[in-house]
């Protein structure tokens, strides 16, 4: 398989979840939603349907029976039927909200449970590439609309099989129900269609599945990036390194200054000859390194001390063992005391400087 750099074979990195997360562009089926707010409705439909028809019949009783019709005036007025459809309006909803409510909460349940939360805006922000006249022609006949297309082919084939073969069975059971009450054959009837609703709606999920793991595979497949972008994300997060290698060589070169400028107040410079140098100061406790530096910044430190007037002494040994072992702000190791101290008294006798 081909690598180059305008393949996208490299799975998207977290930032790029995030980020598309952040646009709107999530994991989520439309079937899925469908299937699942469509079993609910109808296994409660099938659960209250004989408490839901009996409200019914009773709503209907009292706005369409006989004695509620000869009861009202002879002239019925807007105001009148203002009032009694308002009033029939609220009785019926009072009856369908649970049922209502529960497809809406199912809708909620399994939009979170696809998505997460997740509230933006970004998908509604109007963009240049939707009024495209082109782009429009390209999604239309694009490999999505086929899918889609193939889809609802599928479902439609399914679902009228499956109604179909019901049909067929139930042909055989409606006439027994002429000879029965027609509240019973009637309820008889809706739990047979119930029934055949709910089987379709197990379908249709079967087939919402299918759509959740293509729709799964197809944003895997978009989401990919190339090579180019993973190293392009990376720099991005962590810095471009020519910048921040410019960034650290611009510290060291401050830190020298810094480091230089502190060479005036040593009192003794260890050198060997040239290769190493380790400025030292005494601060009353005990001798600590303010400078020290190797080949061409030890020729500096020692071009520095000599302008600063401070006294240098050659220890090979010395020197390198400092360079070695200590870090700029360290005191010295105690096994050194000794020997630095030697080298203090003379350079105190010889500069008549006090270290005490």
């Amino acid at each position: 398989m081909a690598t180059g750099g305008g393949e996208k074979t490299e799975k998207a990195t977290d930032k790029k979840r995030r980020d598309a997360r952040e646009e709107g562009q999530v994991l989520k089926s439309a079937e899925v939603n469908t299937a699942f707010c469509t079993i609910v409705m109808f296994v409660l439909l099938l659960i209250v349907w004989q408490s839901f028809s009996d409200k019914l019949a009773l709503l209907l009783t009292e706005y369409l029976s006989s004695a509620t019709l000869l009861g009202l005036d002879e002239t019925l007025s807007g105001a009148t039927f203002r009032n009694i459809l308002g009033r029939a309006l609220m009785d019926m909803g009072r009856i369908l909200l649970p049922i209502l409510g529960t497809a809406m909460a199912a809708g909620l349940v399994i939009n979170v449970l696809q998505v997460g939360f997740l509230f933006t805006t970004k998908t509604l922000q109007p963009k240049a590439d939707r009024i495209n006249m082109l782009k429009g022609f390209g999604r239309i006949f694009s490999t999505r609309t086929l899918v889609e297309l193939l889809k609802s082919i599928l479902k439609i084939v399914v679902l009228g099989f499956i109604a179909y073969t019901d049909y067929k069975k139930m042909m055989v059971d409606f006439p027994d129900y002429m000879g029965q009450n027609v509240g019973a054959a009637f309820m008889l009837m809706m739990r047979t269609a119930f029934l055949l609703a709910i089987k379709m709606a197990a379908a249709f999920a079967i087939i919402a599945a299918g759509d959740f793991i293509f729709q799964w595979w197809k944003r895997e497949k978009d989401m990919r990036m190339t090579k180019q972008e993973v190293i392009d994300e990376r720099k991005l997060m962590d810095g471009d390194p020519q910048i921040k290698s410019r960034i650290r060589q611009k510290q060291r070169q401050m830190s020298t200054a810094r480091m230089m400028d502190a060479v005036r107040t040593a009192d003794v410079v260890i050198k060997n000859p040239t290769h190493f140098a380790v400025a030292l100061k005494y601060d009353a406790q005990a001798p600590i390194v303010v400078a020290k530096g190797a080949d061409h910044l030890a020729r500096k430190i020692l071009e520095r001390a000599e302008e600063y007037h401070v006294e240098t002494v050659e220890n090979r040994t010395l020197a390198r063992t400092l360079y070695d072992n200590c870090d700029v702000g360290d005191e010295i190791p105690r096994e050194l005391f000794t020997v630095v101290a030697d080298i203090l008294v003379a350079v105190s006798r010889k500069t008549g400087k006090s270290f005490l």
